[in-house]
C-alpha cells in the first residue's frame, strides 16, 4: 500500500521530472547528396523517438513536422521544398512520438539562410558573326549575408551559375549550354525568332530573368511614282515584328508587335547597279507606322530596311521592302517675263525665261496659244545653258497672249528625266 502510494505521488506531484528525457545532442545539418535537393539533420541520443520540426529565426516558422522511430537512424532528409525561401531557419529535434507528445527539451541546429540567386537585372544582345548573337547581363550585388558562413552555404567566392536558355515557336524554353560563372554567353547559328533568357541557380532554388527578344521584322514602303527634281517626297509604310513568348513547361508562341521607335532607313540606287546608299531615316510611330521625307536627286529606285536594332532586350533581324521606282521631272524653278512685268506697249522688246532644274544644257521650245488654230504652236527654240533658256521678241499687235516653255528630258547619273512644261506666260499688250 505505502508502495502504491509512493507511486502515485511521483506520478503527480513530480511528473515532468519522472517523465523528462535527456536532450538530444549534435544537432547539426548538411546536404543530402550532390543535388542539394535535401537538408539531412543529424542528431545523438539513447535510441529514443524523435520530433523534427523546423523554426524560423526572424522569419515565419513552416508547418514542417516529423516523427522518428526510436530503431531508425538518427538522421533525415528535409526536401528543400519545405523551406520557404529568402528567410533564416533552424532544425530543432526533441525526443517525442506522435501519441505521448514532447518529452524534453528542443535541441537545435546552427541557422541557416534560404536566400536564393540573385537574378540578373537585364540583358542585351549584339550580333555575332553571320548568323550568332553574343549575350550578355548584368547582375545586381548580391545583399548582406546575414548568417555568413552557415552549414549549408556553398564554398567559393561565386555560388551561383548561369543557364543560358532559347525558346522558338512551337518549343519549350531549353538549356543550350552548361551552367557558367560568365555574364557572356555568344550562341552561334541563332536566328530569330526567339526569346533568350538566364536560369540563374544557386544551392536552393532558380530564377529566371536576363530576357532578350530576338524578333523578325517585315517592312512595306509605298512612295509616288513621279518627283519634281531636288523636292523630296515622302516614304511611307509599316513595321511588323514578330516575337516570342514562353510560358513554363508549355511550347512558345509566335506573335505580332507594333512598337513605336524601330529606326528605319530609306535607301536609294544612284546609278544602275551601283550600290544602295542611306539618303534617309526615320523611326516608327504608334503601330508601327512610319513617314519619313526623302530628298530627291534623279530618276531611281527607292527602298526601305529594318537594320539591326538592338537595345537592352531586344535585338531586331533586318529586312528590306520591295524597291519602288520613282522618276524624276524636270523642275521648273521659275518662269515668266523679265522684269516681272506681264504689261507691255505694242511695239516694245519682250524677254520670256525659265530656269530648269537640274542646271542641264539642251534645247527648249517656246510656243504662243494662236486663236484661230485653237492649239499651240511654236514662236523658237531656245538653247538651255546652265539652266537657264530666254527668248526675246517684239510686240508686235495689241491683245492678251499665252507664252509657254517645253521643256525637252535629261538625262543624270545613267538615268533619264521627263521634261515638263511651263505654267501659262500671260502677256497683256496694249
Amino acid at each position: 500500500m505505502l508502495a502504491a502510494a509512493l507511486a502515485v505521488v511521483c506520478g503527480t506531484a513530480l511528473l515532468t521530472a519522472c517523465s523528462s528525457d535527456p536532450v538530444p545532442t549534435d544537432v547539426a545539418v548538411g546536404w543530402s547528396g550532390d543535388g542539394r535537393t535535401a537538408v539531412q539533420v543529424r542528431w545523438k541520443d539513447d535510441n529514443a523517438p524523435n520530433r523534427i520540426t523546423i523554426e524560423g529565426v526572424l522569419s515565419e516558422s513552416p508547418s514542417y513536422v516529423k516523427y522518428v522511430g526510436a530503431g531508425d537512424a538518427n538522421s533525415w532528409d528535409i526536401p528543400t521544398s519545405a523551406f520557404p525561401p529568402d528567410g533564416n531557419y533552424r532544425v530543432a529535434v526533441a525526443i517525442g512520438t506522435s501519441q505521448g507528445g514532447v518529452t524534453s527539451k528542443l535541441a537545435r541546429s546552427p541557422v541557416f539562410d534560404t536566400d536564393g540567386p540573385v537574378g540578373p537585372s537585364a540583358a542585351t544582345a549584339a550580333p555575332a558573326g553571320r548568323s550568332g548573337a553574343l549575350m550578355q547581363w548584368t547582375v545586381p550585388v548580391v545583399p548582406q549575408d546575414f548568417t555568413p558562413n552557415d552549414p549549408l552555404d556553398v564554398k567559393g567566392p561565386r555560388t551561383q551559375k548561369y543557364v543560358p536558355m532559347v525558346g522558338k515557336p512551337g518549343e519549350q524554353l531549353r538549356p543550350i549550354g552548361p551552367a557558367t560563372t560568365s555574364t557572356r554567353q555568344v550562341i552561334n547559328s541563332l536566328q530569330p525568332p526567339y526569346v533568350f533568357q538566364v536560369r540563374t541557380q544557386n544551392e536552393w532554388s532558380t530564377r529566371l530573368g536576363g530576357q532578350v527578344l530576338g524578333l523578325t521584322s517585315s517592312v512595306t514602303a509605298a512612295m509616288p511614282g513621279l518627283a519634281q527634281f531636288s523636292l523630296p517626297i515622302r516614304a511611307r509604310g509599316r513595321v511588323i515584328l514578330q516575337q516570342v513568348a514562353c510560358e513554363p513547361e508549355t511550347p512558345c508562341t509566335q506573335r505580332r508587335a507594333t512598337p513605336a521607335g524601330v529606326p528605319i532607313v530609306v535607301l536609294t540606287q544612284v546609278i544602275p547597279g551601283g550600290r544602295w546608299t542611306p539618303v534617309a531615316r526615320g523611326k516608327t510611330t504608334a503601330g508601327g507606322h512610319y513617314d519619313v521625307g526623302v530628298p530627291t536627286g534623279g530618276s531611281r529606285p527607292y527602298a526601305v530596311t529594318v537594320p539591326n536594332y538592338t537595345k537592352p532586350g531586344l535585338l531586331t533581324s533586318t529586312s528590306t521592302s520591295r524597291p519602288t521606282y520613282v522618276r524624276n521631272v524636270v523642275r521648273v524653278a521659275s518662269a515668266g517675263f523679265a522684269g516681272g512685268l506681264t504689261v507691255k506697249k505694242r511695239g516694245s522688246n519682250v524677254t520670256a525665261f525659265a530656269i530648269i532644274k537640274p542646271a542641264m544644257s539642251s534645247t527648249a521650245t517656246l510656243q504662243v496659244w494662236n486663236r484661230v488654230l485653237r492649239r499651240w504652236v511654236g514662236v523658237k527654240e531656245t538653247p538651255i545653258r546652265n539652266g537657264r533658256t530666254s527668248w526675246t521678241f517684239r510686240a508686235g499687235s495689241a491683245g492678251t497672249f499665252a507664252y509657254r516653255f517645253v521643256l525637252p528630258a535629261a538625262t543624270m547619273y545613267g538615268r533619264s528625266m521627263s521634261g515638263t512644261i511651263t505654267q501659262h506666260l500671260l502677256l497683256y499688250v496694249r
